[in-house]
């Protein structure tokens, strides 16, 4: 890039795309190390860089031509109507997880209008957070208790932060450290009505990883023993217990796992079992309900 003390945000965006390899990408991370959005941006196209901006920029896109993710690198990003804090503690926000969001959206309104007063919901694995805040968001205010769990205190503190910024801090949502359902309180078992998870699904051995993946984003949050499934089987066998009776369980899974997580839903009495496509057509989400 020019060094020179003069050049404009027009200068500087063309000379980062061509260092990237992508307008898109150069144009997020200049707006982001300006600090002005799309419309503002274009405006000040003809505007000289401060040095600090400068500054900011150049590291921004030396990071990004080692490879490290686009998200980290802002460390922030997009998810439905939220705008997120996420580093390198945490999973990317990706849009499959948006359409698993859109499935509890709709059981929970459905819910809602059968005369419910209020839903208990668990988000288990809650990474950033965008799970369970977005259902504090989108579904109508007060007709929720939202609980976030993690293991990770890595997680936790960008979740709580992501609360502190979504401008929902005084809504019902509670944020809890422990592996799945051990960070509830005993007390609550068969009270919820909807537990949602996007829990880890990969296999450790999964040749498919793409290395800005494997290099990058959290272990604990990616790999689920040999075949991806650990999560799903120690999720499985204990919803039971915390779901009310007709309480629905969503997860999301890996496209080639469809079979292999109804079969394990089956096995542990869940009834109504359905497998639902991402938008690009692929198995993304299981959907039961219990029963008993």
């Amino acid at each position: 890039m020019n060094g020179d003390d003069s050049i404009t945000w027009g200068e500087l965006l063309r000379a980062s795309a061509a260092e990237l390899g992508s307008e898109q990408e150069a144009r997020w991370l200049c707006e982001h190390a300006s600090g002005l959005q799309r419309g503002d941006f274009d405006a000040a196209r003809d505007e000289v860089v401060s040095e600090r901006c400068g500054i900011a920029l150049r590291a921004m896109v030396a990071r990004r031509l080692t490879g490290e993710p686009l998200q980290y690198v802002m460390k922030s990003w997009a998810f439905r109507h939220l705008d997120v804090m996420v580093d390198n503690r945490v999973l990317i926000p990706r849009p499959e997880t948006e359409v698993v969001v859109q499935a509890a959206i709709d059981l929970a309104n459905v819910m809602l209008r059968k005369s419910k007063l209020k839903l208990r919901v668990a988000d288990l694995g809650t990474g950033s957070g965008v799970i369970g805040l977005s259902l504090a968001n989108e579904l109508p205010r007060g007709s929720t208790e939202v609980w976030l769990t993690d293991l990770s205190s890595d997680a936790i503190e960008v979740a709580r932060a992501n609360l502190a910024g979504s401008g929902l801090i005084n809504s019902d949502v509670r944020i809890v450290q422990g592996s799945w359902f051990a960070a509830l309180p005993s007390e609550l078992k068969n009270s919820f009505d909807l537990i949602v998870s996007n829990p880890p699904y990969i296999g450790v051995y999964d040749p498919s990883v793409e290395a800005s993946v494997r290099n990058y984003e959290p272990h604990l949050a990616l790999f689920a023993g040999s075949d991806g499934l650990d999560a799903y089987r120690e999720i499985i066998a204990h919803a039971g217990e915390w779901l009310v009776t007709d309480g629905w369980l969503i997860l999301e899974i890996g496209h080639q796992q469809g079979d292999l997580v109804r079969e394990l839903l089956a096995q542990n009495k869940f009834e109504q079992i359905e497998i639902r496509q991402d938008l690009a057509g692929r198995d993304r989400i299981a959907i039961a309900i219990a029963k008993t």
